[in-house]
């Protein structure tokens, strides 16, 4: 079949996408998008995350036919997203009255984001790093990296949700994202150090 969607700002076409194939496939091996990162294939380790539809998925859970007309945002492109929320003022298009409940960007503001040429939203390369990607480097977060590109996706998502998260909402919310380097005291000092620097923002 052919699947059609939006994968960080550009609309994509895959072909011939068998049955059962996952988006996690799709994104690395059609579309070349490497970031997702594939390990258990079973939705234990979080390293596969991205957004779909606004709301942080394993993408090696969800089958590619599912994202048909649907909008994906990949750690490549989670720079201009953040760009774009900050654009809208905090919770995206939501913080405007896009009626998202809290859930995330809603699917009519995730299809009006558009990658501005700044960056390649691609690759992510060219693009101002967002505030938790800054925030992993700054805290000495980020070690083999394998892991980082679902923590940093799922910490987006905690962060354009509660500008203020405790440490158990932190703990919470990166419980299905597995890190074989760390005891997670960096990773856990990077989401404070980027909700803070948010809160310094505001």
């Amino acid at each position: 079949m052919r699947v059609n969607f939006t994968v960080n700002g550009r609309q994509q076409e895959a072909d011939d996408v068998w049955e059962g194939e996952s988006l996690l496939y799709v994104l690395r091996e059609r579309l070349g998008l490497p970031g997702s990162k594939n390990a258990c294939e079973q939705g234990e380790c979080g390293s596969c995350t991205v957004r779909l539809d606004g709301v942080p998925v394993c993408s090696c859970l969800v089958a590619a036919g599912q994202v048909e007309g649907r909008d994906v945002v990949t750690v490549e492109g989670l720079a201009d997203f953040a760009k774009q929320r900050e654009e809208h003022g905090h919770g995206g298009a939501c913080g405007t009255g896009g009626g998202c409940g809290g859930k995330g960007v809603s699917l009519d503001a995730a299809k009006q984001w558009q990658a501005k040429p700044a960056g390649d939203s691609q690759t992510g390369e060219g693009a101002a790093l967002s505030n938790i990607q800054q925030a992993f480097i700054d805290a000495g977060a980020v070690q083999c990296g394998f892991c980082t590109p679902g923590l940093l996706v799922q910490a987006d998502a905690l962060l354009e949700e509660n500008s203020s998260p405790s440490d158990q909402d932190i703990r919470e919310a990166l419980s299905g994202n597995l890190c074989r380097c760390t005891g997670y005291e960096k990773i856990l000092d990077a989401v404070r150090l980027a909700a803070a620097r948010q809160a310094e923002a505001v």
